[in-house]
């Protein structure tokens, strides 16, 4: 299990996440593939891994084959990002939105491994809505389907119960106009804030919350984590 964007993520919750997929004895590291942070354990890892496929191809005399690695996770995570990284060229498409790898294909990274670039994937629906928030956060459900204003109302309201310092401290808020305030009049503060304003001088709150989402994505809010592992 790769835990990429691992430069965005709250650090402690990072930790506990790895420590919680041990306890399960599944393999977990932290990486960042834009700058490669935790990638050099990678290839250690695979082979701890796989080393009983790798006795049984010795054993059938195939000491050399290469290890075939599909790589799943949901849309926008960096998959792709994690291909090129690792093959050291730029050859898996990249894009900051979901749906951009069509196909799937092979890639060889080295040391006897091919990775396998397969499109995102997502369940067909979502019993507890507040996953498909989540998921609209950091851009793994296309824009198009969610109306910006309302999916930023609901960014504010989980900055609100988890990081709201950090949302007091980006947008230059006063915390007690902030905590416990309706999401949307939070949106309405911080457009005005950054200057966001109509003819006739009401917030451009559609322009406000694509900001918004916007600067979350790209990490400008600090490092955040809105999943939170149970222990139980």
């Amino acid at each position: 299990m790769l835990l990429n964007k691992c430069d965005m993520a709250d650090e402690e919750t990072t930790r506990r996440w790895i420590e919680w997929f041990r306890v399960r004895n599944q393999a977990a590291i932290a990486v960042d593939c834009r700058s490669g942070k935790g990638l050099n354990q990678y290839h250690a890892l695979v082979r701890r891994v796989l080393a009983d496929k790798i006795k049984a191809n010795e054993a059938r005399g195939m000491p050399g084959k290469a290890l075939r690695v599909m790589v799943v996770g949901i849309p926008n995570t960096g998959k792709s990002s994690f291909i090129n990284r690792m093959a050291g060229k730029n050859r898996a498409k990249v894009a900051d939105r979901p749906g951009v790898t069509r196909q799937n294909q092979w890639f060889a990274i080295g040391n006897g491994i091919e990775l396998l670039d397969t499109p995102g994937v997502l369940w067909p629906k979502f019993d507890d809505p507040a996953v498909g928030d989540k998921l609209a956060f950091i851009g793994s459900v296309k824009d198009e389907v969610t109306d910006s204003e309302t999916m930023a109302c609901r960014l504010i309201s989980a900055l609100q119960s988890g990081y709201l310092d950090l949302l007091c401290e980006r947008y230059k808020l006063d915390k007690a106009d902030v905590d416990g305030e309706e999401p949307y009049t939070v949106l309405e503060l911080i457009g005005a804030r950054r200057g966001m304003k109509m003819r006739g001088g009401d917030v451009d709150t559609e322009r406000a919350s694509i900001m918004l989402l916007d600067e979350y994505r790209g990490g400008k809010l600090g490092r955040i984590s809105f999943e939170q592992p149970d222990f139980e």
